[in-house]
């Protein structure tokens, strides 16, 4: 059946200026780090993106190494433009990365202008687009000189392969330093994307500082902590959990005693106020408007339901933030 996307998309979502651009991103984004790859139901992903666009996601985040097997995540999201979305390209946001391993030898993973260029060139491909909206350097590389990453992103803009730039796993001076080559290349730096949740609050050490000062705005991954920060581990580690299975990216020795009985009294504070704990920890990221918006993964359509279904909650009370505070301290 064809798609024709809901009419009303546009009604609830909140749209938020990334830094000092023209340029509006939906509190809620979604990734495709995982559940999008060769490996998994490709209906089930399509479902996934359908939903969300009509609930106002504009704004699908891919990396060229996401999958498994990596860049499938690209081509699925591809399969999925063609067939769905192709009449909306103009009102999505798409953005993708290089900086990982890809491919062997030295021209493979990094931040070298050979691979950044040449890995763009072959998510272009894989996506079946001629631009992305967002191209970012995944990772810093220490061997590389900052002027020659930047240099290729700025390339990469003049090229008209991507609308904007943005970096990734930064810290504050480096960021500051990538910022301001950027400047001075003509190319500013439109956004950072590091990871940030209650139990991982690492940018609160200067990195957000630095971002507002360069006017860059923030999309933060793993806000539910590689959902650790919902209601799936309240009892414990359950047998068909991430945690109990062979996922390198989240392992039972994260799930402590300590770990559960805070998520527990903080899921006390999440009911108390109608919410989900999956809610609360997307409204605590996205409180102050520091955070331009929070980048989810999902596995089902419930979730990216539940997810945008945040935005309608108010505001956290100074006691709340107290309360969350004093929990997450110990």
């Amino acid at each position: 059946m064809m798609y024709n996307a809901s009419a009303t998309r546009y009604d609830n979502m909140t749209y938020n200026r990334t830094g000092k651009s023209g340029l509006l991103l939906p509190a809620i984004s979604l990734g495709l780090w995982h559940n999008f790859g060769g490996n998994d139901v490709f209906e089930n992903g399509r479902a996934m993106v359908r939903r969300a666009f009509d609930l106002g996601i504009t704004h699908f985040d891919l990396a060229n190494n996401y999958g498994p097997p990596a860049g499938s995540a690209e081509e699925t999201f591809g399969t999925i433009l063609n067939k769905d979305l192709t009449a909306y390209r103009d009102e999505l946001v798409i953005s993708t990365k290089a900086g990982y391993y890809m491919w062997p030898g030295p021209y493979g993973e990094w931040g070298s202008k050979k691979y950044l260029v040449s890995s763009l060139d072959q998510s272009l491909k894989r996506l079946g687009l001629d631009y992305v909206d967002i191209f970012y350097h995944h990772r810093p590389d220490p061997n590389t000189p900052l002027e020659e990453t930047m240099a290729a992103l700025d390339l990469i803009v003049r090229q008209g392969k991507a609308l904007y730039v943005g970096i990734s796993n930064y810290k504050p001076e480096e960021a500051r330093e990538a910022a301001q080559i950027l400047r001075r290349l003509g190319t500013p730096c439109l956004i950072h994307q590091p990871n940030y949740s209650m139990m991982s609050r690492w940018i609160e050490d200067g990195l957000q500082d630095v971002l507002a000062e360069e006017g860059i705005g923030t999309i933060a991954f793993s806000p539910l902590q590689k959902g650790i920060l919902t209601d799936r581990y309240l009892n414990g580690i359950a047998a068909d959990s991430r945690a109990a299975g062979p996922s390198v990216f989240l392992s039972e020795k994260e799930i402590t005693a300590e770990v559960i009985g805070k998520v527990q009294k903080l899921n006390e504070i999440a009911a108390a106020r109608g919410q989900k704990m999956s809610q609360l920890a997307l409204s605590w990221v996205l409180r102050g408007g520091k955070v331009t918006s929070a980048l989810i993964g999902a596995s089902k359509v419930s979730q990216i339901e539940d997810a945008v279904a945040s935005l309608n909650a108010p505001e956290l009370s100074a006691e709340e933030l107290e309360q969350i505070e004093t929990i997450l301290r110990g």
